[in-house]
């Protein structure tokens, strides 16, 4: 059966004949072309999502006896049970542009480099410029504050997933990270 021919009426005034299957079938298409714009357009947003991470510690000690033992760019294996060996590439270490390989037992590497060592307020920052992780724009602070009862640590992090990679599962490791180091740091300490 022929599908039916409308009659549509253009600007100049003329009639024009309309096959609504093929019109139906062109919006089609367009809306299948606009869903995987958006799709696409999902994965790239997905990717410039920044996300963060925040683990804390409280430590019977003082500020001070904390970030002693923390602070030092070129020594987080003496406090950190997932870390082997740091080797300094660049730089004296605990200078603002000091480049590590940091080491993990499990054989992984990073590379980082050190954008704050700041004394008087008790924080490192540092960026990762090479990692095995699906992440990107890794920025992390490690600071020691006072409180009554001693020091708290804070290791926070902002980050982007890679396309592909999941956020829960990247955020849950890079905690786990954080929690073992800080869990094992009040051992050290005591």
């Amino acid at each position: 059966m022929p599908r039916p021919i409308l009659e549509r009426t253009v600007p100049d005034g003329s009639a024009v004949a309309v096959d609504p299957g093929a019109v139906n079938a062109a919006y089609a298409r367009s809306l299948i072309l606009v869903a995987l714009l958006l799709c696409v357009a999902g994965v790239a947003f997905a990717t410039d999502k920044t996300v963060s991470v925040v683990e804390t510690v409280d430590i019977p000690a003082s500020s001070s006896r904390t970030w002693a033992t923390v602070q030092d760019f070129r020594g987080w294996q003496a406090w950190h049970p997932a870390f082997a060996s740091t080797e300094i590439v660049r730089g004296p270490g605990n200078a603002k542009g000091t480049v590590r390989v940091l080491a993990a037992r499990d054989g992984a590497r990073f590379t980082e480099e050190l954008l704050l060592h700041e004394d008087v307020s008790h924080v490192v920052q540092y960026r990762i410029l090479q990692s095995p992780l699906p992440i990107t724009n890794y920025v992390s602070s490690l600071k020691v504050q006072s409180t009554y009862e001693g020091s708290q640590v804070i290791w926070s992090s902002t980050f982007q997933v890679d396309a592909g990679a999941r956020e829960e599962d990247i955020k849950k490791a890079i905690a786990g990270v954080y929690r073992a180091g800080l869990d094992h740091l009040g051992a050290v300490i005591r």
